[in-house]
């Protein structure tokens, strides 16, 4: 165990002196009130109906989660859910991306499976599904084959098409030959929210139709944005925007300061550039709608009352910049997996620097890389919640996943570390399953029947029964590894709720 006696990096030392725990540094239940009231007023502006469009992870949104402490994941839902009785929602699809079956990387499904996935939560949650929308229809067989589908489950689905010279011939797209020929989706309620599987779907386009349908049968109606982040009343450097920076360095894209909003008020907020690069052709389509903007900048489009609910910007702070090392860990290794995103990695390293920190800003790689150093073999290193780190290495019966979250457990339980919690009767029967039945050449437990073997063990064992029972206290911890590990490893670790980072080399040639 490494204790504060050890040289201590930044983010340890930070730690130790707030009292040895991880500080909270947002307030959830302040952050829901502000943000349907916010809506509620949106409303209200545009005489009783609106159409919002809904960007970011609505169920599972880890990464804010992670740069702000005390958001929960499925804070955006919960919102929602107080506003449920007067929302419905509209599943936006892109036909194109159907076509190329273009996958979701964190949950590993389809775009179309993901819309149905959105359906039945949606559904189970209380929420009016007013139906899909499959944008960009062109007769791609593929689009066909998933309308029938949907049809074939009692689901509403609508066509909206192709628009030439979209986004900026403005007379045809507001006219009956643009808009006009999209199939309109009846709605009902004051608040329509419009989200998708992925970015590209077209939710701001389905929006814009819906307005364009609705005044011409004498509804007013209008539209916002909801997107989390960059958080637009947070300094451009707040290392909160720069962790949103992190996130997407895959993208040719930059948090900037809002030009229009500068202009208009004199106050510096900040904005996605491709928000701010398509503001002035989506006030031109608003404009052709409503008769007048109601906009006068990105900026002001948005409803996000994130920033209004931080707590501790310190705590915000350091969360952020751990993140930020975090992305640049994942995506050095995906780098070393596939030899593809240098240049992400290389804008990962920019980041870094103008967030001050660096590889060893988590104490977990270098308590890794030592233990691996001292015993030849891989190793894991873990940030508990009292700060101090435990380690975990190689062994006969375990992989050092395996080892380092025992032996997390057992300090989190208090247990003594060298006590063989799990018994031989239920390891042997797993490692004879994998080497004698299965074709596997290593009988070490991976993490997911490491748990299996300690549930069995726990059955008899006071102490196995303890250990785990102290499996919720780990959520959040950081875990590092001195050598890839399996894909597999990696994902169920992020299912108990650790944050995991590898260093980007393999096991068995060192490189």
């Amino acid at each position: 165990m490494w204790t504060s006696g050890t040289s201590a990096s930044p983010v340890l030392e930070w730690w130790l002196r707030e009292g040895m725990r991880m500080r909270q540094g947002f307030d959830n239940d302040k952050y829901i009130e502000l943000q349907a009231s916010r809506i509620r007023e949106r409303i209200n502006q545009f005489g009783g109906k609106l159409y919002l469009e809904f960007g970011g992870k609505l169920f599972d949104d880890y990464h804010a989660s992670r740069v702000l402490p005390g958001f929960e994941p499925d804070s955006k839902f919960r919102m929602l859910k107080s506003l449920s009785s007067e929302a419905e929602v509209i599943i936006a699809i892109n036909a194109n991306h159907i076509e190329k079956n273009k996958a979701r990387g964190d949950l590993g499904i389809t775009y179309d499976e993901d819309a149905l996935r959105l359906v039945d939560l949606f559904r189970g949650q209380g929420f009016s599904v007013a139906g899909v929308v499959i944008t960009q229809y062109a007769g791609q067989p593929a689009a066909d084959a998933f309308r029938r589908r949907l049809d074939s489950l009692g689901i509403t689905c609508k066509l909206h098409y192709p628009i030439d010279g979209y986004p900026h011939n403005v007379d045809l797209i507001v006219s009956d030959e643009g808009y006009g020929k999209n199939e309109f989706v009846e709605t009902s309620r004051p608040l329509v929210v419009v989200t998708a599987p992925g970015p590209g779907s077209g939710k701001l386009a389905t929006c814009l139709s819906q307005i364009y349908h609705e005044h011409k049968r004498g509804v007013e109606a209008g539209d916002a944005k909801f997107e989390t982040f960059p958080v637009w009343n947070l300094p451009l450097t707040h290392p909160v925007n720069v962790a949103y920076e992190a996130a997407t360095a895959d993208l040719d894209d930059a948090n900037i300061i809002d030009p229009f909003h500068l202009e208009a008020y004199g106050e510096m907020t900040v904005n996605y550039n491709r928000d701010v690069d398509a503001f002035p052709v989506v006030r031109a389509l608003m404009e052709k709608i409503l008769g007048e903007s109601p906009y006068q900048s990105p900026t002001d489009m948005g409803v996000n009352m994130v920033g209004f609910a931080i707590t501790d910007d310190d705590a915000c702070r350091d969360a952020s910049r751990m993140e930020i090392v975090r992305r640049y860990f994942q995506a050095a290794v995906q780098l070393k997996r596939t030899g593809a995103g240098a240049d992400q990695v290389e804008r990962l390293e920019r980041i870094m620097k103008k967030a001050g920190v660096d590889k060893n800003y988590s104490p977990a790689r270098s308590a890794a890389l030592t233990r691996e150093r001292v015993t030849g073999g891989p190793a894991g290193a873990m940030v508990m919640p009292d700060a101090s780190v435990i380690t975990g290495k190689t062994s006969t019966r375990l992989g050092c996943a395996s080892s380092l979250l025992m032996n997390a457990l057992k300090a989190i339980a208090g247990v003594d570390l060298e006590l063989e919690v799990i018994s031989d009767s239920a390891i042997e029967p797993i490692s004879r399953l994998k080497t004698h039945y299965l074709g596997s050449k290593n009988p070490r437990l991976h993490p997911d029947e490491t748990l299996m073997a300690l549930s069995i063990t726990s059955a008899t064992s006071e102490a196995a029964e303890k250990v785990l029972g102290a499996l919720d206290e780990l959520r959040g911890c950081d875990a590092f590894f001195s050598v890839i590990i399996s894909t597999e490893d990696e994902q169920f670790l992020r299912r108990l709720g650790l944050n995991v980072c590898c260093e980007p080399k393999y096991e068995r040639s060192g490189i």
